[in-house]
């Protein structure tokens, strides 16, 4: 059975951030993500998720000016000095949540150029080699143009292809289906071929990004697949609820509770 973490920086947005740890796990989550926690004092962060039995699946690395449209710098070759900044900035969050995944952002560049390709491969090596001795595995999230228009890494192709060839025991692909089924479609076959270097799953409806519930894909079946391709990975709940996020949880109270 899928292990569901909630995504606090979309979901329980009617409290404060750190409150939405309690009402996370009042709902029946048993472990949460978030896009960035860097506002908040890593312990802050550390004591709400340990004050309710809550594990920590994902967070990003600090992607540059959010505000200003920045969507990290991993593919900016001026931004490498920034990159190697952002892993310092981001280890004592690690520490304090006891995360084992990262995901880092590759930011606005076009994939045509040569100098961003390389940047790019340049800053996953580099930011996978400065947490493997953490225990902590990077992971990489192809995004669709639609949602962020000029994302460099933008094709799931592209991103298996890259970790393939870097071969880095702790380089894994984040899978979100809401972003796989609008780039490319076919998500249970690419689902089954990508499996092995799947480090972490998100959903959402399609193309809505609202609970999974409904619209263009057939999540249930997808849960059951996730499970018969033998996944014991976390499933990121990265939607943006259509009104109170408690009222629609419906689709979840089959699996609340589940332990990590």
């Amino acid at each position: 059975m899928p292990r569901f973490a909630a995504n606090l920086s979309m979901m329980f947005t009617e409290v404060p951030f750190l409150d939405r740890f309690d009402a996370a796990a009042q709902a029946g989550f048993t472990a949460v993500e978030f896009l960035f926690p860097y506002e908040h004092p890593a312990e802050a962060v550390g004591e709400r998720l340990k004050r309710n039995g809550l594990t920590q699946a994902l967070f990003n690395l600090p992607p540059g000016d959010w505000n200003a449209g920045e969507k990290g710098f991993a593919a900016l070759p001026a931004r490498f000095a920034d990159l190697k900044a952002s892993l310092e900035t981001a280890l004592p969050y690690a520490k304090a949540t006891g995360v084992k995944r990262l995901h880092l952002m590759a930011g606005i560049a076009n994939r045509g150029e040569r100098v961003a390709i390389e940047a790019f491969y340049k800053s996953v090596a580099w930011a996978a080699e400065f947490f493997g001795p953490h225990g902590i595995d990077i992971v990489l999230e192809p995004i669709n143009s639609r949602n962020v228009p000029g994302y460099f890494l933008n094709d799931f192709g592209f991103a298996r292809d890259l970790i393939h060839e870097l071969r880095l025991p702790n380089l894994k692909l984040q899978f979100d289906i809401y972003h796989c089924q609008i780039i490319h479609g076919d998500v249970t076959m690419r689902l089954r071929e990508m499996m092995p270097i799947i480090g972490h799953v998100q959903i959402a409806s399609i193309p809505s990004r609202n609970e999974p519930d409904g619209e263009e894909l057939n999540y249930p079946f997808l849960f059951a697949e996730l499970d018969r391709l033998g996944y014991a990975g976390f499933v990121g709940c990265e939607y943006n609820p259509r009104g109170k996020t408690t009222d629609g949880l419906a689709w979840f109270k089959p699996y609340a509770g589940v332990k990590p």
